[in-house]
């Protein structure tokens, strides 16, 4: 038996709820300490209370973790970062996106020399592996005959419009929130190499946007769309393989995908409905981040590409 690594969650919203659950199923684990400046009372955690602060600062002087999560609101990412790399030797688990813009990231570069950015810092892409992405990845791998994607549509709806302000003050933008989400995901399936537009509408509450990629030496385009003006929530993604006819419809929401050339249904995925979704993304993503050898999509080079991608000015065509 080894030693449980200790972790210390940063953050009690909503997200949170899906961290605590994905850990508490671990037995590799064990959670010593909460951090939320809003809460006074501990949470329960496997039939005990970890210890509770009001702020990193009093929780790193009281505990050594092997791990932290940051589960708090996307503009505070880069402060609190900086404040775990430099007052602890523990690996970090950001809430996506990593950072709010490309001045924020700059400053984690730049603390490069004083601790091991790149080799502590990771990113939650929890949608690069959810179960129908992580299908469809296997299944463009076993199949190099299909030849390369030269087009991607995905679309991602969630009824946030309802929320009201309380959206906005959460996700900041329908583009800050799902654009992440979608080139993460993307990441599993094409090399991305730059947005040529952006288009925010609503408010913020919608966006359309494209992104240049690159696929077995060939150059294609993925078309984004996001919003939060519907009553549900939505999310599907289509992979065109022009040289072959092939098509691959992935269906987020339900966690099932297909592929199909003409008439002909060449495979299927599906679950088996007992896995929340999150929980479905969380915990492929934990086994990935405490293997010893994480997944290339949690890293901090992909959350360096992810981040000037969607927070750049379209390049010029």
């Amino acid at each position: 038996m080894t030693n449980p690594v200790r972790v210390g969650l940063v953050g009690l919203g909503v997200i949170a709820e899906t961290h605590l659950a994905v850990l508490a199923e671990r037995p590799d684990v064990r959670l010593e300490f909460t951090v939320d400046p809003g809460r006074v009372a501990p949470v329960e955690f496997r039939g005990s209370t970890p210890a509770h602060h009001g702020d990193l600062d009093r929780a790193l002087d009281e505990h050594r973790p092997d791990l932290v999560v940051l589960a708090t609101p996307t503009e505070t990412h880069a402060e609190l970062t900086s404040l775990a790399l430099l007052r602890s030797t523990a690996r970090l688990l950001v809430e996506k996106p990593l950072v709010h813009d490309c001045a924020a990231l700059a400053e984690l570069r730049e603390l490069e020399g004083k601790a091991d950015v790149r080799g502590r810092v990771f990113t939650a892409h929890h949608f690069a592996f959810s179960p129908e992405v992580d299908w469809a990845a296997e299944l463009l791998a076993s199949h190099p005959d299909w030849g390369p994607v030269t087009a991607v549509t995905s679309a991602f709806y969630d009824p946030y419009v309802l929320r009201g302000p309380e959206a906005f003050a959460s996700y900041v933008s329908s583009w800050m929130d799902s654009g992440v989400n979608q080139l993460s995901m993307l990441t599993r399936f094409v090399d991305l190499t730059g947005l040529t537009s952006a288009r925010e509408t609503d408010s913020g509450a919608s966006a359309w946007c494209t992104v240049d990629f690159r696929s077995r030496g060939e150059v294609g385009t993925a078309r984004l769309r996001s919003s939060w003006l519907t009553g549900s929530s939505s999310k599907e993604s289509s992979l065109v393989f022009g040289r072959s006819g092939v098509e691959v419809w992935i269906d987020h929401t339900a966690m099932t995908g297909f592929a199909a050339r003409g008439d002909d249904l060449l495979a299927t995925f599906g679950t088996d409905g007992r896995t929340p979704r999150k929980v479905a993304h969380y915990s492929p993503l934990y086994d990935s981040l405490l293997s010893g050898r994480p997944d290339p999509v949690l890293g901090f080079d992909t959350a360096a590409t992810i981040t000037s991608i969607h927070g750049a000015v379209p390049k010029a065509r």
